[in-house]
């Protein structure tokens, strides 16, 4: 039987993008089939691609985000530049763009126009803070947002504030953007008619900030930063092992502390202590209860405490470090990893996390060049060679 065609075959995205976000939401866009043309600036492009050279000579940051699409360099405050997005736009099913706030819609090229004179176009716009209110015009940037939306509050120890080590606000507002394409494409296959989409990275973030939100509106205290520890579960931690590692456990439930003290600490006694015997108890008790288990597990080396606790039924996992990470063993039993071709060469890269069993593989394109594409596209939408000439000898497109 054949596999199903990638569910995205057939359709166009056009993307004036950059950073993260919007990039992100279009890497998905093209991992599922659809075919991505991604505009940038002829002086360097995405900005994203100077964030550092770690990628074998390229930006971590690009790699991780642009890979299956096609590039093309276009001056934009160029008329001519311009008229060549909008005839992309005319022609494709989905047209995204995060520039700040205000820019796109300068150009013409915000989401109420084009849908406007394009009535089967969706079109996103992606925004830091959304396109009305006091922050409309506010610079935002990953780690700015994680400190509006509440994150930095809630990470990191009680003495120090920290933020996420990802770019939590990129990528939540990524994947609004990529969900909301998929039920515009859902609500276009029954109407026939596209429609703009809006997101903001403050609105994603604070959604996702849903369990200490909730706790701190209708609790009326926020949850303390506890390191690893839960805030409100005991033990729930990461505990040293004998020979340097770190385990991390979870008890969810008294029946599971039980367990923990028999057949790991040795201290049977401990399971009916009410010092300990229920979750509250052990909150209470927290500086002792992790004397308990880091005492016990301290005397093991990292393997067999994740044996003697996997055994006891009890949640566990290795702490890793990103290397550990690359070589993890499940991945690898997987076969999630793939190359992905670069300018540089092949680069390892994994497969999207979405698997449509029956379907083609995810389409891991390679990640273009700055400009790569530029021709090819141009005479796609009707340009002449001399046309294509003139703007390359203006500096309009490279």
């Amino acid at each position: 039987m054949e596999p199903q065609p990638p569910p995205l075959a057939g359709l166009t995205v056009v993307a004036v993008e950059q950073a993260v976000a919007a990039p992100f939401a279009t890497r998905q866009l093209a991992d599922l089939g659809a075919r991505v043309i991604k505009v940038e600036r002829i002086d360097g492009g995405d900005f994203a691609r100077g964030y550092d050279s770690a990628a074998a000579g390229l930006a971590s940051h690009f790699v991780w985000c642009n890979r299956g699409k096609e590039s093309i360099a276009l001056d934009l405050k160029d008329p001519r530049g311009l008229e060549v997005v909008r005839r992309l736009a005319g022609r494709a099913d989905v047209f995204v763009q995060n520039l700040a706030q205000g820019a796109a819609a300068r150009l013409g090229l915000d989401a109420a126009t084009l849908c406007a004179a394009h009535p089967r176009l969706i079109a996103v716009d992606i925004s830091g803070y959304g396109a009305g209110g006091p922050y409309a015009d506010k610079r935002a940037y990953d780690m700015l947002v994680q400190c509006e939306a509440g994150l930095v509050s809630v990470t990191g120890t009680p003495e120090q504030p920290v933020k996420a080590g990802i770019p939590a606000a990129d990528i939540a507002a990524a994947m609004y953007a990529f969900s909301g394409v998929l039920a515009a494409l859902v609500r276009r296959g029954t109407t026939g008619r596209g429609g703009p989409v809006e997101v903001s990275m403050l609105e994603s973030l604070a959604e996702w900030m849903g369990h200490p939100l909730h706790h701190t509106m209708h609790g009326g205290t926020a949850p303390a930063r506890t390191g690893l520890a839960h805030a409100v579960i005991a033990p729930y931690d990461a505990y040293a092992t004998e020979d340097g590692g770190r385990v991390l456990l979870s008890v969810q439930n008294d029946r599971e502390w039980r367990r923990l003290a028999e057949q790991v600490l040795g201290r049977p006694e401990l399971g009916t202590d009410p010092e300990f015997a229920t979750n509250a108890a052990r909150v209470r008790n927290r500086e002792r209860t992790d004397r308990f288990v880091g005492g016990a597990l301290g005397m093991l080396g990292t393997d067999e405490a994740l044996a003697r606790l996997e055994g006891a039924g009890i949640a566990c996992a290795r702490l890793r470090d990103l290397g550990e990470l690359a070589a993890h063993p499940q991945l690898a039993a997987r076969e999630r990893w793939r190359e992905v071709g670069t300018p540089v060469g092949p680069l390892r890269a994994l497969l999207p996390p979405i698997t449509l069993p029956g379907g083609e593989e995810a389409r891991m394109g390679d990640v273009p060049a700055l400009g790569e594409h530029t021709e090819a596209v141009l005479r796609a939408v009707g340009m002449t060679d001399d046309e294509i000439a003139a703007l390359r000898r203006d500096g309009v497109a490279a």
